[in-house]
């Protein structure tokens, strides 16, 4: 798997618990010099505060840090609203909002609050069609129009333009999926769940297809949602361990696998802190020592 030279960017995972500390974290992990912070949208959890509000919130009290929900809800959420709402926060926020779309799963709670239930082939067919929506409200042109199966606009002005070209990132995995991510995406956004090998097949599946669509794999941004533990202890699994054992995980990800963000899930005590001071510099400065230029 190739390394595609991006530069790291690396970021913080927020469960939207209401009892949490919500915006106190946000805060943090921007003052921590952390990029990004994603923020999972599960409408359906009672103890979850709604995400684009919470995303909202979290572009008031900050000013640096970028913000992208992880994933986006797509069948709880019609996607020219939401583009709307994507474009109305990057506007005031300054260009900081990323868009991140997965096509649903959890069928029984979406329909619980009123939504949907696909098929695969109708969750792909619905997310491919979001995605030329979005594209289309953020396109600053009158009269928009689209027939789909699932989505339509009719006359549809669109409106306000993103403050910049926002970046539309897939949370999928299947071959179907995939193929589309490569032939539509700006960026890809799995989840490591213990072993490596899934995401190196997808990322091979993910290259195929945007090169079968006559696009530079290099384009489309590989965003790893990674969860372990940060230990003192000895070497474990993947991403259990000291802090070397972390930079040699994620170096790896990079420089092995073509992985440039890392937006880290780990809700213990004092695990923020050890990865934005003692993890984050190390693996900037390994992969930059691996690429032969000073960190």
């Amino acid at each position: 798997m190739p390394d595609y030279g991006r530069d790291l960017s690396f970021g913080y995972f927020l469960v939207p618990n209401a009892a949490d500390p919500l915006l106190d974290t946000a805060r943090e992990v921007e003052a921590r010099g952390l990029d990004l912070i994603g923020v999972q949208d599960h409408p359906y959890q009672r103890r979850y505060v709604d995400t684009w509000v919470l995303i909202s919130m979290i572009a008031a009290v900050t000013s640096r840090v970028r913000i992208f929900p992880d994933v986006a809800n797509l069948p709880l959420r019609p996607p020219a609203v939401m583009a709307k709402a994507a474009a109305s926060i990057d506007v005031l926020s300054g260009g900081r909002f990323e868009h991140a779309l997965g096509a649903g799963g959890f069928w029984d709670a979406i329909e619980a609050y009123g939504g949907p239930r696909r098929a695969p082939r109708d969750a792909l067919a619905a997310l491919e069609e979001a995605i030329t929506v979005t594209r289309l409200v953020w396109s600053g042109e009158r009269n928009l129009r689209f027939d789909g199966q699932h989505y339509r606009l009719a006359g549809a002005h669109s409106g306000p333009v993103p403050a910049h070209a926002i970046g539309i990132w897939l949370g999928v995995y299947g071959p179907r999926a995939l193929r589309l991510a490569g032939r539509l995406a700006d960026g890809w956004v799995p989840s490591l769940r213990g072993d490596v090998t899934p995401l190196a097949e997808g990322s091979t599946r993910l290259d195929e297809a945007a090169a079968a669509a006559g696009r530079d794999p290099a384009d489309i941004r590989r965003v790893l949602n990674v969860n372990g533990q940060i230990t003192g202890g000895d070497r474990g699994g993947l991403l259990q361990g000291p802090v070397d054992k972390w930079v040699d995980d994620l170096t790896d990800l990079a420089i092995g696998h073509g992985f440039d963000t890392f937006v880290l899930w780990a809700e213990q005590p004092g695990q923020l802190a050890r990865f934005a001071e003692e993890v984050v510099p190390a693996v900037r400065a390994q992969v930059a020592a691996e690429r032969g230029r000073p960190g």
